[in-house]
């Protein structure tokens, strides 16, 4: 599907900014990163990816990930620097449909079951507002 990819600082020069030659877009610019979504909404893009990089310092902030969910109606998936269960939640709590886990699962597998855990609850609250 075509997806747009929003590559947001996370505090370090991550492998996809480095491989690609990107900067990425400021943590605090959330109007350029909404309107970024928006035009790649506009020009047929299915998925907008917000990502801070493999081995992101910092996960993308919640004012960030709702900023852009505000902007567009496709699903918004949420990447990097998701270590922990609570930082799973509050990009969901913000408004991605998707996130992703990567490095923080080498580090320690057993975090998929605590995320798993985490995002089931979230998804029972969910239904359970509809």
């Amino acid at each position: 599907m075509p997806t747009g990819y929003l590559l947001i600082n996370s505090g370090k020069t991550t492998s996809v900014a480095y491989i690609s030659n990107t900067t990425p877009i400021p943590e605090d610019k959330y109007s350029l990163a909404a309107c970024t979504a928006l035009a790649g909404e506009m020009l047929g893009l299915k998925l907008i990816y917000l990502d801070a990089g493999s081995g992101a310092d910092r996960e993308i902030n919640s004012k960030m990930i709702n900023a852009v969910r505000k902007s567009v109606s496709v699903p918004l998936i949420v990447g990097g620097g998701i270590n922990s269960s609570q930082k799973a939640f509050a990009a969901l709590e913000a408004g991605a449909d998707l996130i992703v886990i990567g490095n923080a699962l080498e580090k320690d597998p057993n975090l998929l079951i605590e995320i798993s855990d985490r995002v089931y609850d979230w998804n029972q609250s969910v239904e359970a507002r509809k």
